[in-house]
């Protein structure tokens, strides 16, 4: 639970020593880094009768001198000013100030100025610069995630604030860890350079004070990785619980939008899928598709039962009853959200035929016979229930397996593609091989460059697989294994600076500029629980599923031709 854990410490540290009744601020940020590990009731515990946005509190004048301001905000100066303007004329009785990241001297110069009014009790900095969905998964939901693809000289001060943002936002995970890494980027990427290089410069120049921990026998491995060495991953359908809500419906800050889902009751609009809060989902957020449908079968008719024994209470029962209530109450919520997403999830798999598409899908990502992935390929894109949204699809993962291979074929199936789709736009396909295609990708993505890999792959063909659906495996999984064996390439990865490491390290945060994907949380999750003597932490810029990851490809190749550089 260490991520979430160290978020709520801080929230927790924020409420519970100011006594009374309570405001909390948040900005846009922040707001998503507490809703996900802390939930309304709770912050009603902490005497919390009230939560605004920073810049809605700015508009108001309505003075509330009975309440005590707590803010908790980024430290940009925007918010800076926005406070200047609150305590020049201040609403509430008191201020107390947390910045959730390092504060400049010249920012901590304007408050102390500002505060003529002596309002403010305090300020300090608590470091959950980050959005911590899972107990080992982060995010910081930068919204111009399309950035990386482009080159820094294309949009110089755009490209900046990206950079800038990622590497608080590791500065704040590292800072709520209390370590200090060593540095790795992968070569193949300019950005992944850029950053490792800026984070290095952070933590053992400008700020080494700050993370001068106590040294651990080995140091902990920070390693930053380009989300377009692995263009596979996110193009995949996903066939394990939370992968597959995120890849069908979507999840943002671990809430599920389910407004355009059919006449649900209100409270059911929008749900709450939070490992830390719903032992349900904990226990089958990795859990294969058909497995999930028996385990909500048991659920339901356990609840069916605890349902019947109510229906026969006694008077003698009735205190007991009213006792439980509130728990019955929840557990019958939980029962109905698990089995309107499983419904819903069918009906999508139904309607777009997604158990054909993802046979072929699986098939281009882990077996060669370009012959016969040409063939499947050709008949899906001619079959009319197939969505062009999954014909596209297709046509990528074809074009990033064999693009080298059969170059003709290729270009049949973009004319294919084009003719068939009303809606396609010429030219994606070949933006993402000019992205992520075999020449600009570092690791074995398709296995078939290692003579070990190679090895491995026929192996598995021998073998068989147990899952045809979820026989792929991201190649974070390689990457991560080639760590625990202390095999991961100095040539490839190589380190920032005259920090090196010694030994092999027993933890490591592996952050992906451009985005990460539960399926590679799961993988993270299971590694995790290997007993490898090896901690590992995956964080990115968002988290992607498909139509995220085409929506990025799309405003990269539209920034790309407006602009007079050539990408």
């Amino acid at each position: 639970m260490v991520l979430i854990t160290a978020v709520r410490d801080y929230v927790n540290r924020m409420l519970q020593d100011i006594s009374g009744m309570k405001v909390l601020i948040l900005d846009s940020e922040t707001v998503s880094a507490v809703s996900v590990v802390y939930s309304q009731s709770e912050l009603l515990q902490k005497e919390v009768f009230l939560v605004e946005l920073v810049d809605s509190i700015s508009m108001s004048k309505e003075p509330m001198s009975h309440l005590k301001a707590v803010y908790f905000i980024r430290p940009m100066a925007e918010n800076i000013q926005r406070l200047r303007r609150q305590l020049a004329s201040p609403r509430f009785g008191e201020y107390h100030l947390f910045f959730s990241n390092i504060l400049k001297d010249t920012q901590i110069h304007i408050l102390a100025d500002s505060d003529e009014h002596e309002v403010v009790q305090q300020v300090q900095e608590f470091y959950a610069d980050f959005v911590a969905v899972d107990p080992c998964h982060f995010t910081l939901n930068i919204p111009s995630n399309y950035l990386y693809m482009l080159p820094v000289a294309m949009d110089p001060s755009n490209m900046q604030h990206y950079c800038d943002r990622i590497v608080d936002g590791i500065a704040a995970v590292f800072l709520a860890l209390k370590r200090r890494p060593i540095v790795r980027y992968q070569r193949t990427s300019d950005i992944a350079k850029r950053i490792a290089q800026d984070t290095v410069k952070l933590m053992y120049q400008q700020e080494s004070g700050l993370f001068d921990f106590r040294r651990t026998e080995v140091s902990p491995l920070l390693l930053i990785l380009d989300r377009r060495d692995d263009p596979v991953t996110p193009l995949l359908n996903q066939w394990t619980y939370q992968a597959m809500v995120h890849e069908l419906i979507g999840i943002q800050d671990n809430k599920v939008d389910l407004r355009n889902v059919g006449k649900l009751p209100k409270d059911q609009q929008e749900v709450v899928l939070s490992s830390d809060q719903d032992a349900f989902f904990r226990a089958n957020m990795y859990e294969n598709f058909g497995d999930i449908g028996m385990n909500i079968k048991r659920m339901v008719d356990e609840f069916q039962q605890i349902a019947k024994s109510n229906q026969n209470i006694q008077t003698i029962d009735m205190a007991k009853f009213v006792d439980n209530y509130p728990e019955y109450r929840k557990m019958h919520g939980n029962v109905s959200k698990h089995v309107t997403l499983v419904t819903e999830m069918s009906k999508i798999v139904e309607e777009r035929k997604l158990m054909l598409v993802s046979q072929t899908e699986q098939e281009l990502a882990c077996n060669g016979g370009q012959g016969a992935a040409f063939e499947a390929v050709t008949n899906l894109i001619n079959n009319e229930a197939i969505s062009d949204f999954d014909r596209l699809r297709l046509v990528m993962l074809y074009a990033l397996r064999y693009e080298k291979e059969s170059p003709v074929q290729l270009m049949q199936l973009f004319n294919k593609l084009a003719s068939k789709s009303a809606k396609y736009k010429p030219g994606l396909v070949q933006f993402l091989l000019k992205q992520a295609g075999v020449d600009k990708r570092t690791g074995d993505l398709f296995g078939n460059r290692d003579l070990l890999n190679i090895a491995r792959n026929m192996a598995r063909g021998l073998k068989g697989v147990e899952n045809v659906y979820t026989q792929h495996q991201p190649l974070l999984f390689q990457t991560m294994e080639s760590i625990g064996k202390s095999r991961l390439r100095d040539i490839d990865y190589p380190y920032i600076g005259n920090h090196f490491q010694q030994g092999r390290p027993q933890e490591v945060v592996i952050f992906i500029v451009g985005g990460t994907t539960h399926e590679e949380s799961r993988c993270v999750a299971l590694q995790n629980t290997n007993n490898s003597g090896i901690r590992f932490i995956l964080g990115g810029t968002a988290i992607l599923n498909s139509k995220r990851f085409l929506r990025d490809l799309e405003e990269a190749q539209r920034a790309a031709r407006s602009s007079t550089s050539v990408v």
